[in-house]
């Protein structure tokens, strides 16, 4: 079970007086695939130009480009809602970047009023992700919101 509360104050902590997003989005991506278990990869798309492009994140090499609306991450994006899929692979779509990867949780993420990009987390274990995830990286985000530009 994750320690939400004190995996977000030490987000805070590390994001205070940063001001540049890349390497609070580093930090965010580091801390995460740090504090909970059964993950592979945790990281973040960033909107540019209507499609989503990986931005920073800690795991093995992953997609560069996915559209609106395409795997989990378009799909959280184009209906600005979290999403927590138990079985990647009966998910219609499922952008496969990780084989090893079988559960996935995506966050959207805003900026000045608008789709910033989603927080993307794969784990190997099936069903991995539960509501107190959903809850607590919600929280993560809503933190990290509040520092990026």
């Amino acid at each position: 079970m994750t320690d939400y509360d004190l995996m977000c104050r030490q987000f805070e902590s590390l994001s205070e007086g940063v001001d540049w997003d890349i390497t609070v989005l580093s930090n965010a991506a580091a801390l995460i695939l740090d504090s909970l278990s059964e993950i592979n990869w945790a990281g973040f798309y960033l909107m540019k130009e209507g499609k989503l492009l990986l931005g920073p994140f800690q795991g093995k090499p992953a997609c560069t480009v996915i559209e609106v609306g395409k795997g989990v991450c378009g799909t959280a994006i184009a209906e600005n809602k979290t999403q927590i899929v138990k079985n990647v692979h009966e998910f219609p779509g499922h952008i496969a970047c990780d084989s090893a990867s079988n559960s996935e949780i995506v966050v959207p993420v805003h900026a000045a009023g608008t789709l910033y990009g989603v927080l993307d987390i794969d784990s190997p274990k099936l069903e991995r992700f539960s509501e107190e995830d959903r809850e607590g990286l919600e929280a993560f985000v809503r933190i990290l919101e509040s520092v990026i530009k």
